[in-house]
């Protein structure tokens, strides 16, 4: 089907009373709303919101995307099937939102890309976004580019008061160093660092060493991944990974479902 993204009511749901395959073009069911909101310096960014359709909210993610001068923005894959799958399946809310400068189907922030510099306005935007909305038990996720904005600016004021923690996909440490590693130390915000064994920057073993700095860092290496998390089995553990740190009942001991039975929408 033909699905506008300026427009989450264009998703057509078919009720299904078999079960059904949770595939990477599966959306199920979520209230979906476009937001935007401004930085202190004026900027609007654009995104969207995916709340679970019913009961409560158990965590939220407010997601940093890859950088965008090499096409990341929100609707990189591991953000997409997030937002797809997790309000349904972990009760989970899911934030995304297209950095300074940032183009997607949903529209272009405003602004120019600057680096990972004035980006710290647009994170502290989009805390401060989920602060005013009320969304519970908020946490940093970052992937690439996205890792470097969470570590540099998830462990200090006015971020760092209002995230429980940050989660990190394949990070490269170009621009975050060892003093943000220390901030994050001192800070003792819980700090989950998923690697992937063919990452093209920072691979399990140089990671394990420059993120000791961190004694509360979790490594997870992930065996036969690469940087951009290609594939379902490992879009699948990302998500896994996430739900048992953010949620008190995790992802389960199989993992979270890879079925669904009910109301689904199909995207091309």
């Amino acid at each position: 089907m033909s699905f506008d993204p300026a427009n989450p009511d264009t998703l057509e749901f078919a009720n299904y009373a078999t079960e059904q395959q949770i595939r990477a073009s599966t959306v199920l069911p979520a209230t979906r709303e476009n937001v935007e909101f401004r930085t202190e310096d004026g900027k609007l960014l654009v995104g969207e919101l995916a709340l679970p359709a019913s009961g409560p909210i158990t965590a939220t993610l407010i997601t940093l995307h890859p950088l965008p001068t090499h096409g990341g923005f929100m609707d990189s894959h591991v953000y997409r099937k997030a937002s797809y799958r997790l309000p349904a399946l972990a009760g989970v809310a899911v934030l995304r939102f297209n950095t300074r400068g940032t183009s997607s189907p949903r529209g272009t922030s405003e602004g120019e890309f600057d680096g990972g510099t004035t980006e710290r306005l647009d994170v502290e935007a989009a805390v401060r976004f989920a602060v005013e909305r009320s969304l519970p038990n908020r946490w940093l996720v970052g992937w690439s580019f996205g890792t470097e904005l969470a570590l540099k600016y998830g462990a200090i004021e006015p971020v760092a008061s209002e995230i429980e923690g940050a989660i990190l996909l394949s990070p490269p440490l170009h621009r975050a160093g060892d003093e943000d590693l220390a901030r994050w130390a001192q800070s003792g915000k819980p700090l989950t660092v998923l690697v992937p064994e063919h990452d093209d920057y920072l691979q399990p073993e140089e990671a394990a060493q420059r993120f000791s700095l961190v004694p509360q860092a979790r490594l997870v290496p992930v065996a036969g991944a690469k940087h951009l998390w290609v594939g379902e089995k490992y879009a699948a553990r990302v998500l896994n990974e996430i739900v048992d740190d953010v949620t008190a009942a995790g992802a389960g001991q199989e993992g979270l479902p890879t079925t669904w039975t009910g109301p689904l929408a199909i995207v091309g």
